[in-house]
Order: structure tokens, then sequence, then C-alpha cells
């Protein structure tokens, strides 16, 4: 037995009980393992430890001092992961910074959010929306959610579905100014654009035509895509918006899907996490929610 550790804490149970039998009882050992590391005791310490007879057992002197030093170190010892173990089934406790685009997580991560604060009273959570990237390391965040892709090596990645995008408009609107045929035919219809924090310059719209991208004299230019989604909504443009904040509109028929055939490649859904040390218990469990939450509501 090389555990010296394990070794004196044999010796402490045996010196309190004054019977090997019982010992090996509440450690849940054989009588051989006892015995075993009490020798191995005697020869690393030079001395007896234990009167032994075939009726009775007791302390020698120096088993006495011997365990006198060890009862505090074990106890100390005990304590020390004793206190570990309870800050593992009570470490719900503490906050986690969750990193998301701004429309998805207004209109996807925050309601799921609301429910995982009232489920889990113990934990705060810190919701940064941005459509900036954030630097994951310096404003150390603990979970990220990411549309478009990731390059990052220094992240563990796990794809939640697809985000597909619709050109859009109300049916008001279609009745006016007719409904476009190609992505061309938009150069002479109002449309908007939503600006890249990151850049500066609006993002291109997308369609399935070889990659090709289109940039139009918007009538308005919004740095927030909800805020675009609701001028569609109110019959001022045609827009190119994503599925989670248009799909329920379509079907209510408040918004109607135009241009249809040349809807582009669908964007994939990351959610994210450093590779930085141990996850803190919380941390795992607002991870698992999210997964499970968000796949969900894209189905």
């Amino acid at each position: 037995m090389n555990n010296k550790l394990e070794m004196l804490r044999i010796f402490s149970v045996a010196a309190e009980n004054q019977s090997f039998k019982e010992t090996a009882v509440k450690l849940s050992i054989s009588p051989q393992a006892v015995t075993r590391a009490i020798k191995e005791l005697e020869n690393l310490q030079g001395e007896l430890l234990f009167h032994r007879n075939t009726r009775h057992m007791q302390l020698t002197h120096f088993g006495h001092r011997l365990f006198d030093k060890a009862k505090p170190l074990i106890r100390e010892f005990d304590a020390l992961f004793a206190h570990n173990a309870k800050e593992a089934n009570e470490g719900l406790a503490g906050k986690v910074r969750i990193a998301a685009p701004l429309g998805f997580g207004r209109s996807v991560v925050t309601p799921i959010v609301v429910q995982l604060l009232k489920k889990y009273p113990d934990i705060n959570i810190e919701l940064m929306l941005s459509d900036k990237r954030a630097d994951v390391v310096e404003e150390r965040i603990d979970i990220g959610l990411r549309i478009g892709f990731i390059r990052d090596n220094r992240f563990i990645v796990k794809t939640l579905g697809q985000i597909e995008f619709f050109v859009v408009a109300a049916p008001e609107l279609i009745q006016q100014q007719g409904r476009p045929q190609t992505p061309g035919d938009l150069q002479h219809l109002p449309t908007s654009s939503v600006s890249d924090p990151g850049t500066g310059r609006t993002w291109p719209w997308y369609f399935n035509l070889a990659s090709e991208q289109y940039s139009f004299n918007s009538r308005i230019v919004f740095d927030d895509a909800e805020a675009e989604f609701k001028a569609a909504l109110d019959g001022l443009v045609f827009a190119q918006v994503p599925g989670f904040l248009a799909n329920k509109e379509i079907r209510s028929g408040k918004l109607m899907r135009v241009l249809n055939e040349f809807d582009p490649e669908p964007w994939t859904l990351f959610i994210y996490r450093p590779q930085r040390g141990p996850v803190p218990k919380r941390v795992r469990l607002i991870y698992d929610e999210l997964v499970t939450e968000i796949t969900a509501s894209l189905n």
C-alpha cells in the first residue's frame, strides 16, 4: 500500500475502535487489508503501533503519539474534500455570462433565459446581446451563440441547427408595388438594409445564384435586424430577414415570402464555450439547457 494517508486513516480508525475487524467493517475493506496497512505503517515508522494478543489489543506509547498527530490531519483533509463535494452538489450558485447576436438573443434566447432564472434561483445570468463579435477571453464569456461560422480552435463548438433567410414584405406593399420575379427587380422597389457594426458597411443580400450578393440603394438602413423586420411588417419595405423572426408572421399572413426559389443556403447556428480549465456545474447546466431549448425552438 503506497498511499501513506490511507494507511494513517486505517490506523486512526483502528486506534479508535481497538479492533481490526471493526475497522474493516467501517472502512468497507477486508481485515487482511487492515493488517497489511498497519504492518506497512509500523515498518515505515520503525515502531510498533499496537500491543496485540489473541484476546485484545491496545496502542503502544508511540502509537498514542502518532494517533494524536494523525487525527487532526485526517480531519482537516476530510473537511477539505467534504467542502468541495458540498460545493459540487450546491454549485449552481453564481453568474453565467452569455453572448448572443442581438436579434436572435432578443427573440429566442431571452425568453429561454427568463425561464432558466425562474427554474434555478441561485444562478445569475449576464446576457450580452450584440452583433459585434465578442472577445470571449477578455469579456470572460462562459457561453456564446453565433450565426454563420466559427474558425477559432480555442472554442468547444456544437451545431444547434440552421437559420433560414427569406425575402418578405407585407401583402399591402406587394399589392402596391408588385411582386419581384428576380433579385434584380428589387433594385426598383423599396428595400431595407442592416449595417455591420464591425465594418460600418451594410450587409449584402444573399441569394442562391452562385453565391451572388446584392446591395441595394435601400430606403432605410438599420443597425438592428428587429427594427428592419418591424419596418417590413409595417408595410414600408421589402427585407431579407431570418426565419426565427419571420416564421410566425408568415404563417399568420401578416408577411408574405417572395423570391422563394432564390432563397440562400441556411446559415449554421453554433453554441460554443472556451477551452479553459474545468467547467463549473452552473455553466454546464445552462449550456445543456440552452442546447435543448434552442434546438427545440428551431424545429
